[in-house]
């Protein structure tokens, strides 16, 4: 029963993040301030890009923690495991996004760069709360 309960804590901190970034990017398409289906400009706007590097990484630490807090058991491992899948998908990401032109590549790689710190400092948050 632990392992579904392991399984759940990981799918509900993957969904808390992709809920996150994707409801943000509505927002700022709404806003006009990203358009749709439209790659990342390559030069001229890296405030805006690197904004949009910052909240996806606050939101990956904020689903690390949710894996975290739902783990049966070993939150750390939970929130790690969750790290590691991104930093996989990450990689991937990155390697299409730099061979696609979708973005500048530090953009693509800061995510990968980021993903298990992210998910440490995520784990970290609730251990932490956890001790008080």
């Amino acid at each position: 029963m632990n392992i579904l309960k392991s399984i759940g804590a990981v799918i509900a901190g993957f969904v808390a993040i992709f809920v996150l970034s994707y409801g943000t990017d509505a927002v700022l398409e709404a806003a006009e301030i990203l358009q749709a289906g439209t790659p990342l400009p390559m030069r001229g706007s890296e405030p805006l890009i690197a904004a949009i590097l910052v909240y996806r990484l606050a939101y990956s630490v904020a689903g690390c923690y949710v894996a975290a807090r739902l783990a049966p058991n070993y939150p750390m491992r939970h929130a790690l495991v969750l790290g590691m899948l991104g930093f996989v998908g990450s990689i991937g990401g990155a390697m299409v996004a730099v061979q696609q032109s979708l973005g500048p590549a530090w953009y693509a790689w800061g995510l990968v760069v980021f993903a298990l710190p992210c998910a440490w400092l995520g784990g970290r948050l609730y251990t932490n709360s956890q001790s008080h």
